[in-house]
This record gives structure tokens, sequence and C-alpha cells, in this order.
């Protein structure tokens, strides 16, 4: 597996690269879809590839564990082999889920006991046996075990909780290299940098992952509902630290604002639920603004989804038609919104792409930054 920095904006610390994986290449900045269950909620494999054309996508450590479970994925081959999914898969650790499970959850030294969102069984997360899950499940890039802290919360807890994250993140990699991966391709270790919002413990965290020589990195423990200037501030302080020649992740980000002045910061990997899941209620990211296609405004206007064209539901269906299919709660509406608000984040990092190698991304980013927040 192989990052190659290719390109970096003169105006600002964007930059573009290549990840090399053995289900092939992922060109940066991306924008990865979450497939939490092993899918993509409404959108098949084949839409992901050519329509939406994914070169990465996520898996869930903490759902899939539950949900078919490890029996069954390894019997499958892997999530590749299972979800027919050829292109590289990153999963995360199962942290942010146990973290969101707030009083089914009790953390210790040892891991994280947690009680499942199913059926209320008692379960149990180390940093080996998460190793050991990510091994099962087969990912090219397997997230550490961390703890991720709520916001807000005061400087003690997240003093307490980085210390807990660092230890846990010994003990990943401890694992990670007295295992060998389960079908024969390679995959990779990303630690996770956290430390709330406090400077001098993200300073602490990213000199202590940078020290551990892993891959990539990631940057957590934002996006949890802090202000955005918080978690550019952060993400900012954190990326001044990192290695240029190694991926940055930031994880669960966000809004195409949110994507477009964090890869302004020097981020190379997105993901997050919003295209999907605010497609599901109507609400559809485009080139021009934002969109409810609920509202009344546009039961008559048989223009396209998105001028620009991102994808075949875009050229193909109308504002008018997508609304009547929401309105009749049709199973169609959510799969084209979805379809579109997805190849909208990609075509969206693409381009931000073109103009870092071009030289124009820091004008362009501020013209389609008034854009984006625009409510149409």
């Amino acid at each position: 597996m192989k990052f190659t920095l290719q390109h970096t904006d003169s105006g600002s610390k964007a930059r573009t690269g290549v990840i090399e994986t053995e289900h092939g290449t992922i060109q940066t900045p991306i924008f990865m879809p979450v497939g939490t269950a092993g899918t993509v909620k409404g959108v098949h494999q084949r839409e992901l590839k050519e329509d939406i054309q994914a070169q990465i996508i996520l898996g869930n450590t903490y759902h899939l564990y539950l949900r078919p479970g490890l029996d069954t994925l390894e019997k499958a081959g892997g999530l590749h082999k299972f979800n027919g999914w050829d292109k590289p898969i990153l999963t995360d650790s199962g942290g942010y889920q146990i973290f969101s499970l707030a009083n089914q959850r009790k953390l210790s030294e040892e891991g994280a006991v947690f009680k499942s969102h199913i059926d209320g069984s008692k379960h149990f997360f180390s940093p080996e046996s998460v190793m050991d899950i990510e091994r099962i499940i087969g990912a090219d890039i397997m997230m550490a075990f961390d703890e991720c802290t709520p916001y807000p919360c005061d400087y003690n807890y997240a003093k307490t909780s980085l210390g807990l994250t660092h230890r846990w993140l010994d003990r990943c990699i401890n694992r990670f290299r007295e295992t060998e991966p389960r079908y024969g391709y390679e995959q990779a270790l990303f630690p996770i940098v956290q430390g709330s919002v406090y400077k001098d413990l993200r300073v602490q965290s990213a000199e202590y992952i940078a020290a551990k020589d892993c891959f990539g990195n990631a940057i957590g423990g934002l996006s949890v509902g802090e202000p955005a200037e918080d978690m550019y501030a952060m993400t900012e302080v954190v990326t001044a630290i990192l290695p240029a020649d190694k991926p940055r992740y930031l994880m669960g980000v966000g809004t195409p604002v949110n994507i477009l002045e964090s890869i302004a910061l020097g981020i190379d990997m997105f993901d997050c639920v919003m295209p999907t899941r605010n497609a599901r209620h109507g609400l559809l990211f485009t080139s021009e603004g934002i969109i409810n296609i609920k509202n009344e405004k546009w039961k008559n206007d048989f223009s396209p989804i998105d001028p620009m064209g991102h994808t075949f539901a875009d050229t193909v269906y109308s504002k008018a038609y997508l609304r009547h299919l929401l309105v009749c709660n049709e199973l169609l509406a959510a799969q084209i919104a979805s379809i579109h608000n997805l190849g909208f984040y990609l075509w969206l990092v693409k381009e931000a792409r073109t103009r870092i190698e071009d030289g124009s991304f820091s004008v362009w980013k501020a013209e389609m930054v008034k854009k984006l927040v625009q409510r149409l």
C-alpha cells in the first residue's frame, strides 16, 4: 500500500495525492460514502461505481459485528466478497458508535462493555478484539480503537480520555503487527488524534500519533456538536503536525462547506452520513445551493435536479418528479436523492482536486462557499 503526494496549492494547504491499495487506487481529496451495515443505503454497487464514481466506501465495525456477524463475514471471504464491492473499503473501529450508546456502555482500561441496540445483549470490545474483528471484515484501511469524547466535555475528562486512547492505540498497533490479513491482501492501520477542542491536548495527541509512523492518520472527536470555527481551528493545529507524506482523514465531516474548508487545511479524506440521510428527507445539495425538494415551489419545476448534471439521476429526473415521488413516499425518491447527493459530494472533491492542480483552488473555493450555503 502506498501514498503519493502529487500537488500542493500555493494559496492554502490543500493538496492532491493517490492512495494505492490492492483493491484499486484512491485519488485524494476524496469523499467516502458510508455503508454502515455493508451497504450504502438505497444505492446499488453498480450506481456507486458508474454513476457516483465512488472510489472507496466505509463499513461499520460495530454494526457488522452484530449483524451479520463475524462467522458469516469470514465464511463469505470478507466484506468485499459479501457485498460485491471490489474497490477499497475502510472500517471504523466502533468507538464512535459505542460513544453514542451513552448509558448502555462502560469504559475501562481493558476496553468497553456495551449493550446491543438490537436486543440488549452484552458485548465487550478491547483494542485487541477490534483489530481481530477488522481483520475478519477485511477492510483495506482499519481504524484504531479509541474513545470519542462528547462535546462539550471538561478539560480533565478530555485529558484522561486522551491517555486511554493512546494506551489503547499502543495495544492496537501491537495486535495489528502480530496478526496477518485473512484474505491475502494488505491492510493498513490509521491511529486517531483526539483531544476535544483543547489545543494543547490536540498537539500532544498529534505528536504521539505522528511518532507511530502508521500508513495514515485520522482526526476524530470533531463534528460532534462543536462550532465549525473550533473544528477548523483544531484541524489546522493537527495538520501542522501530522506528516505531509501520509494521508490525513477527518472523520465524520461533513457539509460541503466543511469539506472545502478542511481541504484548504490539508485534509485528504472525508466521510459522513449527511448526503444519504438528508436525501431520504428531501434535502438536496447542489452546485447552486441547498434545496428542500418537498417545498411547494418545486411542484411544477421541470428543470434538472442540478444544472451541472453530476449523475445520471440529475440528467434524467426533474425537481417536480422527485418532489412527486417523495410526497407519495415512493422508495425511488430516496434512491434518486441519495444518488444525487453522493454524486454531488464526489463531484465536489473531484473538482477541488482539479482546481488544486491548476492553481485556481482558493478563488474557486471562495465562490463555491457562498453558493453552497444558500437555501434555494
